[in-house]
């Protein structure tokens, strides 16, 4: 739980809430002038000079809303430009000192082969040139995105060097390109603020501590808690892996027409086996047979997959497959490799870019989610998550139906990677479709990657008393 209440005004929006907005703008810059760019800082936590503020998770009435939201992350390499010494750097996370181009960060995230840092856009293939990400998001308006753009460029003349810019723009009924129901399982932050019910889809899963995504709070280990030097960047601060990952609709709706026939079964069922959600955002686990009306919001979550209950316990994967995207990324109660979800759930604030793709009418734009993936430790959340569950076919633990032996277990009844996130070369490519009894699993094989990560950069998001530190060094 919380170590007291947390001061939302002092910490970022975007960690702690979601702009429920239609565009988004991601600015990658260098810093070219250390002083004139912490004096920059300052006047973005202020909203000076003519400048949008940071916005913070203070909660605000209809008539005080913003014209727009804004929040800003480091590099390793940007909080080294502002000045923040080594020393200070090496009490940071370890993945974050990596950063995101680095070899090992790349080979435990699958960012090989087309996906290597080296192929990367916008600048973001040299780590060491990559120092902010500021993001802006505005609610409907392009014009309004247009006219804040303008100001902060002009605001960056002789201070900040402008990369490049990533662009967002959400898709109706919060889908992604491959036609999913998206922002459906995040978790519940202790301490956090209550959802928006006409927003946020509730979350049955136990809460979340606060240290998992913030600094300075217990985590969930005993005694645990992640803290950097100095006090000052500190607590309320936070971590996120800034990543641009594309998708191939075209790739992935052929190999459900493919793969379902191959099987013997709807594609429809094919794409909900593999997400284990169907598309509508119904779960597998609530709706195993047929995508039926999608039930409330209320209940998009209320499950899970291990009860004593012989009717709802679906610990060998009969129903939502132990392979499938949401149970990598979120095994709920299931025994798993690396203690339990509680340590290793990650916050994502994503959004679609590219236009949407019409079926009828197959063609190579470019197209895919762009955003944050949140937590307080890159290297205990983001990475693990990443390499142990997604890119491992063996992350669960033994388990059997009780008093079913002959129906198998649940470590037979995974192979591969995920099908969405994982590298999937065809030659060793896998993914289980798990059937009773023992022995009579079928196996997909032989599909290729659907995303493809085309930039990222590991970042650091502070307080804004960590902001003011920035703005404040010499």
């Amino acid at each position: 739980m919380a170590d007291g209440a947390i001061d939302y005004g002092d910490v970022q929006g975007t960690i702690l809430r979601g702009y429920r907005v239609d565009f988004a703008r991601h600015f990658v810059l260098a810093v070219a002038d250390a002083a004139a760019a912490r004096r920059l800082i300052g006047a973005l936590v202020d909203g000076r000079d003519g400048l949008p503020a940071i916005t913070t998770a203070r909660r605000w009435e209809p008539e005080e809303k913003p014209e727009c939201f804004l929040n800003v992350g480091f590099t390793a390499a940007g909080l080294a430009a502002l000045g923040v010494s080594n020393a200070q750097l090496q009490t940071f996370d370890p993945a974050f000192l990596r950063g995101a181009t680095d070899a090992e960060t790349a080979r435990a995230v699958g960012d090989v082969g087309d996906s290597a840092p080296s192929r990367w856009i916008g600048g973001l293939d040299d780590g060491s040139q990559v120092h902010v990400l500021l993001s802006l998001w505005v609610d409907d308006d392009p014009a309004a995105l247009e006219a804040v753009s303008r100001r902060l460029r002009a605001a960056f003349a002789g201070c900040l060097r402008e990369l490049s810019t990533h662009d967002g723009r959400a898709l109706p009924h919060n889908q992604v390109h491959f036609g999913y129901r998206d922002s459906i399982a995040q978790p519940t932050i202790a301490g956090g603020p209550p959802r928006k019910a006409q927003y946020d889809v509730p979350d049955h899963q136990p809460q979340v501590p606060t240290g998992e995504f913030l600094l300075g709070y217990p985590n969930a280990a005993p005694q645990g808690m992640y803290t950097v030097e100095p006090a000052e960047l500190s607590k309320n601060s936070s971590y996120a892996a800034f990543r641009i990952l594309e998708q191939d609709v075209p790739g992935f709706e052929a190999f459900l027409v493919q793969y379902a026939r191959q099987e013997g079964i709807d594609p429809e069922l094919l794409a909900a086996k593999v997400c284990g959600r169907w598309r509508n955002g119904n779960p597998l686990a609530l709706a195993p047979d047929s995508q039926e009306p999608c039930p409330p919001d209320e209940r998009l979550n209320d499950f899970t997959y291990v009860s004593d209950d012989p009717a709802q316990d679906d610990r060998l994967g009969l129903k939502c497959p132990i392979g499938s995207h949401i149970r990598r990324s979120n095994p709920r109660n299931q025994g798993v490799v690396g203690t339990d979800s509680t340590h290793h759930r990650i916050v994502r604030r994503a959004m679609p870019y590219g236009p949407p793709y019409d079926p009828s009418r197959p063609d190579a734009e470019r197209r895919g989610l762009v955003g944050y993936f949140i937590n307080a430790s890159l290297f205990n959340q983001f990475e693990f998550l990443t390499s142990e569950w997604n890119l491992a076919s063996r992350f669960v633990l033994p388990a059997i139906r009780p008093n079913r032996w002959g129906d198998g277990d649940a470590v037979l009844n995974i192979s591969g990677e995920d099908v969405f996130l994982g590298v999937n070369d065809p030659k060793t490519s896998s993914f289980t479709l798990a059937a009773v009894p023992r022995g009579t699993n079928r196996r997909v094989r032989g599909f290729s990657r659907f995303v493809t990560t085309r930039g990222g950069a590991y970042v650091f998001l502070p307080s804004i008393t960590g902001l003011r530190y920035l703005a404040r060094l010499t």
